[in-house]
């Protein structure tokens, strides 16, 4: 009986060195990093949900808050003039002002850069 223990043991052990022998698997590819840019496709459906509800998208007349068409052309805010730029956008979005609720809470840094790049087709 110890016999037959000490074989399978002995292939076992054989067993494993066969298999740590092999070559190493092959690393996996890193993680992705958040894109740079945003994806209006993306955005359409972050603003349709969260935005939507106080802006128009397929009109400049006011809602609850202005309605956003043609605000990249405009190049200004309608509530202060101010340029309109991705950095702005981000900082109205993530702040808000007396009007609106901040969204930095809310919505994560990619989904902010996708609704600026929906808003820019606008």
């Amino acid at each position: 009986m110890k016999r037959n223990y000490l074989f399978l043991g002995i292939a076992v052990l054989a067993a494993a060195g066969v298999v740590l022998a092999q070559d190493p698997p092959a690393k996996t590819a890193p993680k992705k990093a958040a894109s740079s840019k945003g994806s209006a496709t993306k955005g359409k459906d972050i603003f349709d949900q969260k935005c939507g509800i106080c802006h128009f998208a397929d009109s400049d007349a006011k809602k609850i808050g202005p309605g956003l068409k043609g605000l990249n052309k405009r190049g200004t805010f309608t509530v202060n003039n101010n340029k309109v730029t991705d950095e702005t956008l981000k900082t109205w979005i993530e702040n808000g002002d007396s009007l609106m609720p901040p969204f930095k809470d809310v919505l994560d840094e990619q989904q902010i850069k996708d609704v600026i790049a929906y808003v820019r087709t606008l």
